[in-house]
């Protein structure tokens, strides 16, 4: 009996984000006019997740909501067994989740490190020394300590992707959200990300959703999530 115990509470789930029925319609749309319908996703930490869908399933939307930039008009969305409509949602983007975009939106007049402690300063972490902390995020995507001086118009795709993702860590996060993170980059450089972003998931225990239209990333990742259009 105990063994049996055991086992069942390894397998067990730790189910970080919770979708449940989630909705939306913009203000000015038709009665039945839907951008998301009945939506329902678990996100568990330590995997890593795709969201496919073609244009105008509501991925944009659905990330919006995942980001607390947006709330559903209907369902709701738990994270860490809180509503998100019950918690600070300044808090949650500066301390819970960190966003990585297929853009990168970093500040192309700083540095790689500036940019880095530029988040640590808006999430107010207590840290002795920010640029430190910067480079050895950096150096855990694989960037090397000579790339911290250097301007962000100065790096490839692939190197602002690295910094965007440090980033995204500066605060240590519970979850990462990428939006298209591979959709500017080659094959190979593509598959260099990825394994970053599996090693957050699977060796750090971070819950990492990307939202995506390779077929490459979707074979990479434990789940993939079909978003439907609206009919």
């Amino acid at each position: 009996m105990e063994k049996k115990k055991k086992k069942e509470k390894e397998v067990k789930k730790e189910i970080l984000l919770s979708i449940k029925n989630a909705s939306y319609q913009y203000s000015d749309a038709e009665k039945d006019e839907y951008a998301l319908k009945n939506v329902s996703y678990d996100f568990e930490k330590g995997k890593i997740y795709a969201i496919r869908g073609r244009s105008g399933t509501g991925k944009t939307t659905l990330l919006s909501l995942i980001s607390g930039l947006e709330r559903c008009t209907e369902g709701e969305i738990v994270f860490d067994g809180k509503d998100l409509k019950d918690i600070n949602l300044d808090y949650y983007r500066s301390h819970e989740i960190g966003i990585v975009f297929q853009s990168y939106n970093l500040l192309p007049f700083m540095t790689a490190s500036e940019n880095i402690i530029l988040s640590m300063d808006a999430s107010g972490m207590k840290i002795p020394n920010k640029k430190d902390e910067a480079i050895k995020l950096m150096k855990s995507v694989g960037l090397k300590e000579n790339y911290a001086n250097r301007k962000v118009l100065r790096l490839s795709g692939g190197e602002q992707q690295r910094v965007a993702i440090s980033r995204s860590l500066s605060y240590n996060p519970k979850m990462i959200v990428a939006d298209e993170p591979t959709g500017n980059l080659d094959k190979q450089t593509e598959s260099e990300i990825l394994d970053i972003f599996k090693k957050l998931a699977h060796e750090d225990g971070k819950c990492v959703i990307i939202v995506t239209h390779s077929q490459n990333v979707c074979d990479m990742v434990d789940v993939v999530y079909d978003l439907k259009k609206v009919k």
